[in-house]
């Protein structure tokens, strides 16, 4: 990109030997440039017309160092050296120069993608929108609201660092979503169903916006004659429909190991001990094509991976940046990520998985006597140091002899996520991914989640009398 008649990109690459030096003048193991240009667009339709157009490009650089385990970062969106060099000086407060390397690794990729954004008309995308809130709204006067949301970001990073390391990655994301609003007898019910990844508009290829918006309306309107939910002990299966919620946030977080070393995992100093079923093994996995939460390179210049976490129901490891791994003297597994040029990286999630078996889901319905069935999840919290959670159920069943009843609202699943995972008596065949937006010391990364169908032998059911909203 040009500013002001600065190739941004080159100039960085060009003096980044300057700027690395000057932010080691007073020591440290490690510095790092991180250049972003981000170019997004989102479009909200709502109210059967569009209700917002948001398009703009965002440029910035960010510099880091990391001396005796401590980061110090800044970040600037003027371009100039002088003030690049300003910057490195004041973070290392000194105007010494000190020892780097330079040139010892060059890498550069994209992900790819078939049909690009930035190529489709803004008429087009509003017809997509269109399109999904027809398609809502079609289900009858019981829905009274539609919103349809699509965004697109193409980002384009550059990482140079003080070990001699020069990597660069174009990611491109779109991502898509409804969300339905029913009404009758005084009851109000809100669903939402999202697609997305790290893909280009092809996605709708995959799955129309016309299925996308039927999923949220249906379940919109079928949560207004859902029974209130019981309280109470149940068996809990989860449908892989029902997302990755709870192996993201129940056993996810306590696996990064910024989390582990400050002591605010219940995970800490568990590596070789059996946390979960021995059906269970979780990984966390960057490489898988097109997902959400994938990449070639993380944010911190390394490589994607596929990192086993838990394997047959024991520990085998942690997810970790460049600075944890330090400290434990580990390689990072490419969980250094950022929201952008303006935040440091820390260890965040990709995309997180229970893996699947051999076992027919159906088979697992069949052979439950009484239970619940969570088709879909909505929010929650966890306390990473117990491993206590508390999650919403957007959509759920009550399972009867082996067969699916009636559906219940207002229910919320209250739980430990190691005791969760080793109460899972069965795993089934399938996987459903579920794609969001993983919040944590104040950034926002794209994330995906997924599981096999899984049942628990006994999980606690918050319940409600009335459900009116």
């Amino acid at each position: 990109m040009i500013l002001e008649d600065i190739d941004v990109k080159s100039l960085i690459q060009e003096k980044a030997g300057y700027i690395l030096s000057a932010l080691m003048g007073n020591g440290g193991e490690y510095a790092e440039i991180f250049f972003e240009n981000s170019l997004n667009t989102r479009i909200v339709f709502e109210d059967n017309k569009v209700d917002k157009i948001e398009h703009g490009e965002d440029v910035g650089i960010g510099l880091r160092l990391i001396k005796d385990y401590k980061v110090y970062y800044g970040y600037s969106t003027e371009f100039s050296l002088e003030s690049l060099m300003e910057l490195a000086k004041n973070i290392a407060n000194t105007s010494s120069q000190g020892p780097i390397k330079m040139g010892k690794i060059f890498k550069k990729d994209k992900m790819p993608v078939d049909l690009d954004p930035e190529g489709i008309g803004l008429l087009e995308k509003i017809e997509v929108l269109k399109r999904a809130n027809d398609t809502a709204r079609s289900f009858g006067n019981t829905i009274k609201q539609v919103s349809a949301v699509m965004l697109d970001k193409k980002r384009d990073i550059t990482i140079i660092n003080s070990l001699g390391e020069h990597v660069e990655d174009i990611q491109t994301r779109t991502v898509f979503y409804t969300e339905a609003v029913a009404y009758k007898d005084g009851v109000l019910q809100r669903a939402y169903e999202s697609m997305g990844g790290n893909i280009g508009f092809e996605l709708f290829n995959k799955k129309s916006p016309e299925e996308i918006a039927s999923i949220s309306a249906r379940r919109a309107i079928m949560l207004l004659d859902a029974k209130p939910a019981p309280a109470g002990s149940f068996t809990v299966i989860m449908s892989s429909e029902a997302g990755g919620t709870m192996v993201h946030e129940a056993v996810g977080h306590g696996l990064e190991a910024d989390l582990v070393q400050q002591g605010q995992s219940v995970y800490k100093d568990r590596i070789g001990q059996k946390v979960a079923s021995e059906l269970v093994s979780v990984i966390d996995d960057a490489t898988i094509p097109s997902m959400n939460g994938s990449f070639n390179f993380d944010d911190e210049g390394v490589e994607a991976q596929k990192t086993v976490l838990i394997q047959d129901g024991y520990l085998v490891g942690y997810m970790y940046d460049r600075l944890r791994a330090m400290k434990d003297e580990v390689k990072s597994t490419g969980n250094g990520r950022r929201q952008s040029y303006a935040h440091p990286p820390v260890v965040r999630m990709t995309n997180t998985f229970i893996k699947s078996s051999n076992t027919n889901p159906e088979d697992i319905i069949k052979d439950t006597k009484k239970g619940i069935l969570v088709k879909k999840m909505g929010g929650g919290q966890v306390n990473t140091i117990t491993g206590d959670f508390v999650f919403d159920v957007m959509e759920g069943y009550i399972i009867e002899n082996g067969e699916i009843t009636y559906p219940i609202r207002g229910a919320t699943l209250i739980g430990n996520g190691p005791k969760a995972l080793e109460d899972i008596d069965a795993v089934g065949s399938d996987e459903g991914w579920a794609i969001g937006t993983c919040g944590k010391d104040g950034q926002g990364v794209p994330v995906t989640d997924a599981q096999p169908t899984v049942r628990i032998k006994a999980m606690t059911l918050g319940g409600c009398e009335v459900c009116n909203g």
